[in-house]
């Protein structure tokens, strides 16, 4: 009871957290009747994370599986596959959004400089072959979850009080963490790739400017450094939850014997980025500072 008031706990501050990230993103883009590539990742990016934490509670919570009126095993089927789809799509949109931060901010004499204009057009294909290998290579697990009964709880994994999934074959299960393995590693490799070729660009513009900064006493960093450490802290932060999440995932045999208890911490490690990340990049949104001011001004105007 206490890891399942922890996670939800977790989903109502991921929630919100990636709802107002939304908001920031989508309302000045309705006022320019347009949505720039980087826009339109990071509100993909919080709508997989809002879709990733409605799954969970709805797996975890019994009030709110039973409203559902369908079919246990379907329900099963259908949760715990969405979830893991929306998994691998947050590894892949926050690899996206790294590569179209590096493409922006390259100069016109880098070689990144020629996709600048054309990342607007592909930006469509790119989601198209996201959701794909998400959606196929998942595909496979959701035929070894079913409805959890007495009957089979020797030969099935507990994930919940109504959902289990089957003991795979040595090869089918290695054969599927291979895949899935190799294409999260993939997309993690390309993103710490394209971030440290930002922060290479970061850093050179630092020394640029170094000199400007040399005769001021202020003890706020520039936009250049403050850059620098939200991308670093984001980068960072997602390969550690990376590696915790893959560590527990590995040894499935050795934990299946905890049961959901096993299932419960996993699901609060890998939410752990999706609750932390829009706290990163609302903390890095001039608009947001913007905002902030403007109601503190509010509140100090009222109170005077």
């Amino acid at each position: 009871m206490l890891l399942k008031n922890a996670l939800f706990s977790q989903a109502g501050f991921g929630i919100t957290a990636n709802t107002i990230l939304l908001l920031f993103h989508v309302l000045p883009s309705l006022q320019d009747c347009r949505l720039k590539p980087s826009s339109l990742t990071v509100c993909h990016l919080a709508l997989v994370h809002i879709a990733m934490f409605l799954t969970t509670v709805f797996l975890v919570s019994p009030d709110l599986f039973e409203s559902m009126h369908f079919q246990n095993d379907f329900k099963c089927k259908a949760l715990y596959y969405l979830s893991r789809v929306m998994q691998g799509l947050s590894i892949c949109t926050t690899c996206v959004l790294s590569t179209l931060q590096a493409i922006t901010l390259s100069p016109s004499t880098s070689w990144m400089a020629q996709f600048k204009h054309k990342s607007v057009h592909f930006i469509t294909r790119v989601y198209v072959f996201m959701w794909t290998l998400s959606l196929s290579s998942c595909a496979s697990l959701a035929f070894y979850v079913v409805a959890f009964s007495n009957l089979n709880q020797t030969r099935f994994l507990k994930l919940n009080k109504y959902c289990s999934i089957s003991r795979m074959n040595s090869i089918v299960r290695y054969l599927f963490y291979a895949l899935t393995t190799s294409r999260d590693v993939c997309f993690v490799g390309v993103m710490l790739i394209s971030s440290m070729y930002l922060l290479n660009l970061l850093f050179k513009h630092q020394r640029r400017v170094q000199y400007l900064h040399s005769t001021s006493h202020s003890s706020t960093p520039c936009p250049e450094k403050r850059a620098m450490q939200t991308i670093l802290l984001l980068v960072g932060f997602f390969v550690v939850m990376f590696w915790m999440d893959f560590i527990i995932s590995s040894f499935p045999t050795r934990l299946s014997d905890d049961g959901p208890v096993i299932q419960t911490i996993r699901r609060l490690v890998s939410k752990i980025y999706a609750t932390v990340s829009p706290l990163v990049l609302l903390s890095s949104d001039r608009r947001v500072i913007g905002v902030l001011r403007s109601v503190k001004q509010a509140f100090n105007s009222l109170l005077h």
